[in-house]
């Protein structure tokens, strides 16, 4: 692999390469693996000595015209705050082969994190981030500080938002949105995955991206909480949500994502913080402006852990309304990688398929222009994250 500053240039000369159609050896190209029949492999950490470029959280969307869409944060090794940038590989079909990497957002020394990304009805794809300056952290590490609450300081995380209108094969400049998207009370927010645009309801055409805000509360402790920010107008302006109340002191939200329900409400689940199995369900009937206390869902069992969740059809859909839910099913180990399946609009789970029975951490969701639903997941002891068709047979039986 090469090093850091020989991919600044090769890299995006490879990808622009592939854009513009000219003849070239996709030498990276994903091929199947056969360590876990019908997985792909699309970004796997490199063993050369010189620089082990590691890729974690993994972001899955299909555009308007079916492309697949795989983003991650790569970084010089697998730390969370190890110079990353964030980086996108598109499939033309159906996730089979998978284009060479285009780096899309970097910032030299500074570490992007959790890619968020959204296709709206437009086409327009988003993508939220969030930008650590240098040795700046949301905890306290032998190499790091923490990030400061405010807006202008050095130690401020900034959380910036870019756009394609070309399907991710070229993107606008990141806009700077913190001051919209982070109180100036939180040191950082987060939760990598996808957002949504509701379909139905009279908020219709709202943006949804979900949060989890991080506060410094001393001694190198952390609070966290969920809310979310919306858009009415495309993505131009955004509001924040207050933050949505926990249903007790033992637990509050962290890494989150959200569905849409048939009455133009959401549903959000959320990763447990601290460390406590479970997932934290939340219902909002408003569009997304208020939320329902945070509960323990006992029927998502699941170490702490990011985790995705799709409305894949609705009530009036031949196969009745089916939510989906991928997350690590055991008690302690980010293993045993499961579909969850739902038919009463988020208020039970049941397991219906092993999709990895080894390691399995954090996942993302789509569902994909045949019907199949696509999963993107890390495994392998985080390093490889891999592509998987489910076929939906397995979770309309009733």
């Amino acid at each position: 692999m090469w090093t850091r500053p020989f991919r600044r240039w090769i890299l995006p000369l490879t990808a622009f390469l592939a854009a513009t159609g000219l003849s070239v050896p996709l030498c990276r190209l994903a091929v199947a693996d056969d360590s876990l029949p019908g997985a792909t492999t699309v970004f796997e950490l490199s063993e050369e000595p010189q620089s082990q470029f590691g890729y974690r959280i993994p972001a899955l969307v299909v555009s308007k015209s079916g492309m697949l869409l795989a983003f991650c944060e790569r970084r010089d090794g697998l730390h969370d705050h190890a110079e990353n940038d964030i980086v996108l590989r598109r499939s033309f079909d159906g996730g089979q082969t998978w284009a060479p990497i285009q780096i899309i957002a970097e910032e030299a020394g500074d570490s992007l994190n959790d890619p968020c990304a959204v296709v709206l009805v437009s086409g327009r794809i988003l993508l939220r981030y969030t930008h650590f300056p240098q040795g700046v952290h949301a905890r306290k590490t032998a190499h790091t500080v923490i990030a400061e609450p405010g807006y202008s300081g050095p130690k401020n995380v900034r959380i910036l938002l870019m756009h394609s209108d070309d399907e991710g094969q070229t993107w606008s400049a990141p806009r700077d949105v913190t001051r919209a998207m982070r109180r100036q009370e939180a040191i950082s927010i987060g939760s990598p995955g996808v957002g949504l645009q509701l379909t139905r309801g009279e908020h219709r055409g709202r943006i949804l991206l979900p949060n989890y805000e991080v506060y410094h509360i001393g001694d190198n402790k952390r609070a966290t909480d969920n809310s979310v920010c919306f858009s009415d107008d495309g993505g131009e302006t955004w509001g924040l949500t207050k933050t949505i109340e926990d249903d007790g002191p033992q637990a509050s939200g962290n890494e989150a994502q959200l569905a849409e329900l048939p009455d133009g409400g959401l549903l959000m689940t959320s990763r447990v913080f601290p460390e406590i199995n479970g997932r934290l369900v939340s219902f909002s009937s408003d569009g997304g402006e208020t939320w329902s206390k945070l509960r323990m869902a006992k029927d998502l069992l699941t170490p702490a852990c990011m985790s995705s969740i799709l409305r894949y059809s609705w009530p009036d859909d031949e196969t009745g309304s089916v939510l989906l839910h991928t997350l690590p099913r055991t008690q302690d180990s980010r293993s045993n990688g499961t579909l969850m399946v739902s038919r009463d609009e988020g208020q039970s789970w049941e397991p219906v398929k092993v999709i990895v029975p080894g390691d399995f951490a954090y996942s993302c969701l789509a569902r994909l222009p045949n019907g199949d639903v696509g999963c993107l997941y890390e495994t392998d002891d985080y390093h490889k994250i891999a592509f998987q068709h489910l076929n939906p047979e397995m979770f309309w039986a009733q």
